[in-house]
């Protein structure tokens, strides 16, 4: 006796309905469109549609963990200048004490011809301002590394949450089959972990796939010599019992995630040795992003290899700038900022230059950001603390008007005087500009429709083209 239950698909259902409703033609054709997108059987990486037509197709989001300071950055406060050590203002570890002002270290100066103000600290990245849309006037909830990286990242101050990475693969999927949709270079570790790459609740091939800089920046990619027919017998068997498995068992999504993580992975040995390797690339473009030929661990580097990714297809690649340990957490001395700056200066910049001269900075949006700001009072005598009222982050590329300042923070840039950008509003304007509707960017988990910006978050359409 057969006790096996044969259980029909959403798919089949849907179809029975055409067949013997008076369901509209128009709604069924709209329920199976929306099935033929999440089919099990389908390659749940294929490139999607987006809802809307996009103005970029993919992003290179820079993160420079522990909180740059707004004002010694991009965002000029002549009036700390004279007010230092004279005037109160919010200071202290965490904005939550009054102490003396704190003037700038560095001179700003106007750059490109836009004559956008940025600091002697990015003197390379100040001449890119043409580019560049500066957003001043960025603000978050908490005052805390790991729960503000949490949110720039997820949207999420407290529970883990898929990354925006995750987001962004599993709202339009990939265009190479044969890399990951979603990597992370990082070297170490920032505040939050994993967590800020993280798939969630999201299937697993969402998950961004970190690259550690190094001579072997994907450990165990290449074939072992002589191993070629062997290992293609052995995937082909396992292949065959997972199909079994699901057939036998029903669509198992999280078995399904695995399977096609596998794949992926066999798939990296064939162009991802190709993608790390920069011995083809002309001694001018490695000056450009400050490279020397056998560097394989610089931030110029990575940024480099942001751009070779962003060639081969992969939609979101995030390069994480400092560790929870060695960051821009200036809280002692402002000058920890000079070397940490030097380092990331001229690689962005040169990404930058060279997304233009190859003609994809219209359709890439570059993003830099950090989790949040510093105070304008002193943290000690020299340093300055946690801010998270106001800080800068800025966007470049694909759909945004470049050689902007938009927004502005009060006098002494310790809270935001016109135009708030949120990080919900962040998020939904960078999925905006991917052509992704944030509030039909769903995904249903544990009896409800979850989405990176959780119930709040305006795209911000005065930065748009």
């Amino acid at each position: 006796m057969d006790l096996t239950t044969s259980h029909p698909t959403r798919r089949a259902a849907i179809r029975s309905m055409v067949g013997g409703s008076l369901l509209f033609p128009g709604i069924v054709s709209q329920l199976l469109a929306a099935e033929e997108r999440r089919a099990p059987d389908a390659d749940p990486l294929a490139p999607k549609r987006p809802h809307f037509a996009p103005k970029a197709k993919r992003v290179i989001f820079l993160f420079s963990t522990g909180g740059v300071s707004q004002m010694d950055t991009f965002d000029p406060k002549p009036k700390l200048f004279a007010a230092d050590g004279k005037t109160l203002g919010v200071g202290g570890g965490l904005s939550l004490e009054k102490r003396p002002l704190l003037k700038p270290r560095w001179a700003f100066k106007p750059g490109g011809t836009c004559g956008t103000q940025v600091s002697d600290l990015f003197p390379h990245i100040r001449e890119r301002m043409d580019d560049v849309c500066l957003i001043r006037s960025m603000s978050t909830d908490n005052n805390e590394h790991f729960q503000a990286t949490l949110a720039i990242h997820t949207g999420s101050f407290f529970a883990a949450r898929p990354s925006i990475g995750s987001w962004v693969s599993y709202g339009l999927g990939t265009v190479n089959q044969n890399l990951p949709s979603f990597v992370v270079i990082a070297p170490q570790l920032p505040y939050a972990g994993t967590q800020v790459f993280a798939n969630d609740f999201l299937p697993a091939y969402h998950q961004g796939t970190r690259v550690l800089p190094g001579k072997e920046p994907v450990p165990n990619v290449k074939r072992q010599p002589g191993t070629d027919a062997l290992q293609e017998l052995e995937l082909g068997f396992a292949d065959e019992l997972n199909k079994t498995h699901l057939k036998t068992h029903g669509h198992d999504g999280d078995m399904a995630a695995r399977i096609r993580s596998f794949e992926t992975a066999f798939k990296m040995q064939f162009e991802a040795p190709e993608a790390f390797d920069l011995s083809k690339e002309t001694d001018a473009t490695l000056d450009l992003y400050g490279v020397k030929r056998a560097d394989t661990e610089s931030f110029g580097w990575q940024c480099l290899i942001a751009r070779r990714l962003a060639e081969r297809g992969v939609r979101f690649i995030e390069l994480i700038d400092g560790s929870s340990a060695k960051n821009w957490d200036s809280h002692s001395d402002m000058g920890e900022h000079e070397p940490l700056a030097k380092k990331i200066d001229k690689p962005i910049a040169g990404l930058l230059a060279d997304l233009k001269r190859l003609g994809m900075l219209d359709d890439t949006l570059v993003v830099w950001t950090t989790e949040f700001g510093r105070t304008p009072g002193q943290d000690g005598t020299k340093g300055r603390g946690h801010h998270p009222a106001c800080f800068s982050s800025w966007i470049a590329g694909g759909g945004i008007k470049p050689g902007i300042a938009y927004g502005a923070t009060d006098d002494i840039a310790a809270a935001v005087a016109e135009k708030k950008v949120h990080v919900h509003d962040f998020h939904a304007t960078l999925l905006h500009l991917l052509g992704l509707d944030h509030e039909k960017l769903t995904y249903r988990h544990a009896g409800r429709d979850f989405r990176l910006t959780d119930v709040h978050g305006n795209v911000v359409k005065d930065i748009l083209k």
